[in-house]
């Protein structure tokens, strides 16, 4: 599908949320340049702009090569926890939001921005127009074929987030440095002739506890969905990319852009696929599958 690029892919009020269903024209635009790559929605998230952490050439990228007619930023965006503690922006990070920017004025796409965490800041203006980008706490989508998920970022259902921010703070620094030594680790393999690999991916699918907190995350966010008479939900938060059933509902979180460098999107039929931007191909498998086989073993 991407050749070379994607290797995988799997199948008023502030605390209100957006009640008009957000939909696009169910037709895809003639005019898409050579390479480029077509779809009706994609959401992305945990970009941490602001962070050494952020891959934001492999962002860039994906952006540069995809084309849609909603684009959902699903929450930190941009890290102002770490921007507050030291000043990184390299020239990287600014193209990031040149280019969101460039698909929303050029290119016709709706950009809807459900902030984060990290991001937090913006919660206390909602609903916000920035530049034509609509920022809201939540919003409900509409598929092609007709079913509705709910977008939101997913900390509010993080315990950790909710009732210990410190212990979210203090995670966040620790986090941050599994970061910075993957970096490092990896730069080694790239000289070495050796495909990326992922650190902090592998510590949280070994850590059996993490690996509780997240079903248990995951559970609440389908839950939620549920109460709520949806078909499915939309997450990031937890950088864990995953697409699966849930107690009838739909779970999907599109990952990250400092880990695993995934998307979710939705065709002009209302199929949804969860793509990983150029990974190496013998790379771990993806989070939803490596669950299920952990749990068969």
């Amino acid at each position: 599908m991407f050749l070379d690029d994607v290797l995988e892919t799997t199948p008023a009020d502030r605390d209100a949320p957006v009640t008009r269903p957000i939909t696009a024209a169910a037709r895809p635009s003639s005019a898409i340049a050579r390479g480029q790559h077509r779809y009706r929605s994609v959401w992305i998230s945990d970009f941490h702009l602001g962070t050494r952490g952020c891959r934001a050439e492999r962002l860039l990228d994906f952006l540069a090569a995809v084309r849609c007619d909603i684009l959902y930023l699903v929450g930190d965006i941009i890290d102002a926890w770490a921007l507050k503690k030291a000043c990184y922006w390299p020239a990287t990070h600014s193209a990031v939001i040149q280019a969101v920017l460039t698909m929303h004025r050029e290119h016709g796409t709706r950009v809807v921005y459900v902030p984060g965490n990290h991001d937090e800041v913006l919660r206390d203006f909602l609903p916000l127009d920035l530049a034509g980008i609509e920022v809201c706490n939540e919003c409900v989508h509409d598929t092609a074929d007709g079913r509705r998920y709910l977008v939101v970022h997913g900390d509010a259902f993080d315990a950790v987030c909710t009732e210990a921010r410190w212990l979210a703070v203090l995670g966040d620094y620790a986090y941050r440095g599994v970061i910075v030594g993957n970096s490092w680790f990896n730069t080694m393999r790239r000289r070495l002739g050796y495909p990326y690999w992922s650190l902090s991916a592998f510590i949280k699918h070994q850590v059996k506890n993490a690996v509780a907190v997240i079903g248990r995350f995951e559970e609440a966010l389908a839950d939620e969905a549920l109460r709520r008479g949806m078909d499915g939900i939309i997450c990031g938060h937890i950088h864990t990319p995953s697409r699966k059933p849930i107690n009838g509902i739909e779970y999907c979180n599109d990952g990250d852009w400092v880990e695993s460098c995934t998307a979710l999107t939705e065709d002009f039929a209302g199929q949804m696929e969860l793509l990983y931007w150029g990974r190496g191909a013998d790379h771990e498998m993806p989070a939803d599958n490596a669950s299920r086989q952990k749990a068969a073993a």
